[in-house]
């Protein structure tokens, strides 16, 4: 019998050392860096995201959040415009849905070194948590800030298609739509809904990886 009990306290032990158990609470998303190398993605495996740039407006976009329902669009949004809106950063978390930090010109970034640390720790306070996705304003990306971002672990996020109104594009698999809402630069919000008929909308993630709980693929 104590030869049988030595047997299996063995084994047991040789299991957990090969498939050690996991910790209960696993998200790969929120450590997972999502290129290989420093890249601004632009597109991913399957499906559509949107994604809404924010840095204007108050009860407009306000009661706009307030239609808004699953699959969520990633909306980036100004630190400066969060601050000045905290009810509708409140909503925003409330109904969790997904945010990323909007920064400014990417030329901005090649004479501020620290530019973009600030602008994280910002965020940060904000919305009490890291920024996973950053977007500058006109999508452009110096090298020097993708350095940077690779080493906080932010992912640089780009479109495949600039969406201002109008003709609705035709559907791209695996395409990221950027729309924006600045002061000079917005659309009608409820313009939207032209091109979220237009086809089915998924998360960023699940156009990124694919169905949650299955492989997730590098997108090219």
């Amino acid at each position: 019998m104590r030869k049988k009990l030595l047997i299996l306290f063995i084994v047991g032990c040789g299991f957990f050392l090969v498939f050690p158990p996991l910790p209960e609470k696993l998200s790969l998303i929120s450590v997972f860096r999502v290129t290989e190398e420093p890249v601004a993605i632009v597109r991913g495996t399957n499906g559509s995201a949107l994604t809404i740039n924010i840095s204007f407006g108050d009860d407009e976009v306000k009661e706009w959040i307030e239609t808004l329902e699953k699959p969520y669009p990633l909306l980036l949004i100004d630190n400066d415009w969060a601050e000045r809106f905290p009810e509708t950063i409140q909503l925003i978390q409330k109904k969790k849905i997904p945010t990323g930090l909007l920064g400014h010109k990417g030329e901005a970034y090649e004479f501020d070194a620290k530019l973009l640390v600030n602008q994280a720790e910002k965020y940060e306070i904000l919305f009490e948590e890291k920024p996973l996705w950053f977007r500058t304003i006109d999508e452009n990306f110096p090298h020097f800030l993708h350095k940077v971002l690779w080493e906080a672990e932010i992912n640089a996020l780009g479109s495949t298609v600039t969406w201002s109104g109008g003709e609705i594009p035709p559907v791209t698999e695996g395409e990221i739509i950027s729309v924006s809402h600045h002061r000079n630069d917005r659309i009608y919000l409820p313009e939207l809904k032209q091109l979220t008929e237009s086809r089915d909308f998924k998360t960023l993630d699940e156009v990124l990886f694919g169905p949650v709980g299955k492989m997730k693929k590098i997108p090219n």
